[in-house]
């Protein structure tokens, strides 16, 4: 919690958490997520590895903003549309983007969707945004790919966040310039490559 009220003193309003054991199949920190969300001074958004409606309605009663979901919103149309209806405006849809086309176990290479197609039929959901982290495509890492960002924001009827390798108040300026809502930066706030006052005070809600 100490981490959640330097964020907030240097004046951010939100945090994002990702369960990453839970993500990976490697376990689950529930009880730990559900601690941050009862005493955290931000507002939270939380993913990793939420398949479950139950997860989900936990999760927001125990005080989440929204809550993260992928694979299986990605994997199944009817699951999503019954969260997005159940919890409508609490639900943000995240996929990993190479070449323009989603990364989905559900999907073979071959066939995986253009993320502006998905999006597309997105809109048609009652959804808080869309989360967006693309890919290297020799490397496999994430990187920022700046027009893929804003062809995504156009298509988007939702706010869009960009996740992934943001490392500098540069890439936040033209994040923003190209229509993108929000931007994760843990890592670049860990290593002080962002300064967190400096990001809250031109970005902060």
């Amino acid at each position: 919690m100490t981490l959640a009220q330097d964020w907030r003193d240097a004046g951010f309003k939100r945090l994002h958490l990702t369960d990453v054991d839970a993500a990976t199949g490697q376990g689950s920190n529930s009880e730990l997520l559900e601690e941050i969300l009862t005493n955290s001074p931000l507002r939270c958004q939380v993913g990793g590895g939420i398949r479950k409606i139950a997860m989900v309605e936990r999760l927001l009663s125990k005080g989440a903003a929204a809550i993260v979901v992928g694979g299986r919103a990605l994997e199944d149309a009817d699951w999503l549309g019954s969260v997005t209806g159940l919890f409508p405006g609490s639900i943000i849809v995240a996929a990993h983007v190479r070449d323009r086309r989603v990364l989905n176990r559900g999907w073979t290479a071959a066939h995986a969707r253009l993320v502006v197609d998905v999006v597309e039929e997105l809109n048609s959901l009652p959804l808080a945004g869309v989360m967006i982290t693309t890919v290297n495509h020799q490397q496999d890492v994430a990187e920022i790919d700046y027009p893929l960002l804003e062809d995504v924001a156009d298509a988007c009827e939702f706010p869009v966040t960009a996740a992934g390798d943001i490392r500098t108040m540069m890439d936040l300026r033209v994040l923003a310039d190209r229509g993108v809502a929000a931007a994760v930066i843990g890592g670049a706030l860990y290593n002080g490559t962002i300064s967190a006052r400096l990001a809250a005070e031109e970005f902060g809600e």
